[in-house]
């Protein structure tokens, strides 16, 4: 199922791997889609959180001729339409689109291989590297992409949850590869490529007859959530707070705090402290005159991007090591460690740095990903 044997299958795949850490540093820059905060009505109209989400009724034509990303040719590029458009055939929500292109962009580079000789892995064929001996369907069948990614599409959706798991999780149930983590990092230049040929859908909620941006509380295509739904008091390095590494979000005590998108937590611990050092305990609150996040999350997701979540009220719900998915409950909200008052504080850090020197602002990171913060949910929206 895997194209790792093959020389110039892994020359294409390097050569993509570049190009999705230049798009991630490029996305994540500060050039966002233009959100705005007005309209809060309650409307399930695409343009009710915000804008370049997606258009309700979009088809994608594969027969189009697409503006290229990176060295992605003409070819490429059509390919990633087909399965764009078989998606929205089957009324696959975005999210699923995301994870095929990932999928694909990982077995074929979207390139729909042909069988290569001594070089082939196995009878693998075609864009999803689908074999005939497994039951895939014939070899002509496969060389189909439209075929092929039909069905992907069908083990895809039969999958318990496919939608809230982390891609390369998603990705490796229906595909059963030997490298099963090779699929996440695909998982940013494959939401670009969606962005690109369906209007940004991949900031997008819902199917091909319901989609719009999403809700406080609700998954985006590019598998991010809010982790509550506040406004924020606090934003990231102001003038009068330089060494603010993230946003506060104002909250009552004892609110339920989720993962931004699914991962594997790193740091489920309490590390606040006295001005001199000394211990304090995070089972009651802190002050301004306590240094630490309190009881704090940290999880690691596809892209090596962390996401931050202190002053919890009491150890959090999950452990380290645990795999999360989008939107799981992972602790409460309170006020330990440094801390003037009930709130979470939220940080976003590229390149697996946990240090001050890794930390972006969240705000247009999340607004890229189509989870804008500081909006608080309409009456009626979904809780994660």
């Amino acid at each position: 199922m895997t194209a790792e044997s093959n020389e110039p299958r892994r020359a294409r795949i390097g050569l993509v791997v570049a190009l999705a850490a230049a798009l991630a540093l490029l996305c994540c820059g500060g050039g966002s889609a233009a959100f705005f905060l007005d309209g809060l009505n309650g409307s399930t109209t695409s343009q009710a959180f915000g804008a370049d989400c997606g258009k309700k009724g979009l088809v994608v034509d594969p027969n189009h001729t697409f503006d290229r990303i990176g060295s992605l040719d003409d070819a490429q590029m059509r390919n990633a339409a087909t399965i764009i458009a078989v998606g929205q055939k089957m009324n696959v929500p975005p999210r699923g689109w995301v994870i095929a292109i990932a999928t694909a962009l990982q077995e074929s580079v979207l390139t729909n291989l042909g069988y290569l000789g001594a070089r082939n892995d196995h009878d693998s064929l075609g864009l999803f590297q689908q074999r005939p001996s497994q039951g895939w369907g014939s070899p002509e069948q496969i060389m189909d992409p439209q075929y092929s990614s039909r069905k992907f599409y069908e083990h895809l959706v039969a999958i318990h949850d496919w939608d809230k798991m982390r891609l390369t999780d998603a990705a490796q149930a229906v595909q059963r590869s030997a490298y099963p983590d090779a699929y996440a990092k695909h998982e940013s230049l494959a939401a670009s490529i969606v962005n690109k040929l369906a209007d940004g859908a991949a900031r997008a909620a819902g199917s091909l007859v319901n989609l719009r941006c999403v809700f406080p509380g609700e998954i985006s295509a590019s598998g991010w959530t809010v982790p509550v739904s506040a406004h924020i008091v606090s934003g990231f390095r102001t003038p009068d707070r330089p060494s603010h590494f993230g946003v506060d979000l104002a909250v009552a005590k004892g609110t339920e705090v989720h993962a931004a998108s699914a991962g594997v937590v790193i740091t489920a611990e309490c590390n606040a402290h006295t001005s001199n050092g000394g211990p304090w305990s995070c089972n009651i609150d802190g002050s301004t005159a306590i240094g630490g996040c309190g009881w704090y999350v940290e999880i690691l997701h596809a892209g090596n991007v962390i996401t931050r979540y202190c002053h919890m009220v009491r150890r959090p719900e999950v452990t380290v090591g645990q795999t999360v998915t989008a939107g799981q409950l992972i602790g409460y909200s309170g006020s330990s460690g440094n801390s003037s008052g009930p709130h979470l504080h939220f940080e976003v850090h590229l390149n697996g740095d946990s240090s001050n020197n890794g930390a972006i602002d969240p705000v247009p990171f999340m607004q890229q990903m189509g989870v804008p913060l500081g909006v608080t949910a309409p009456s009626g929206a979904p809780s994660p």
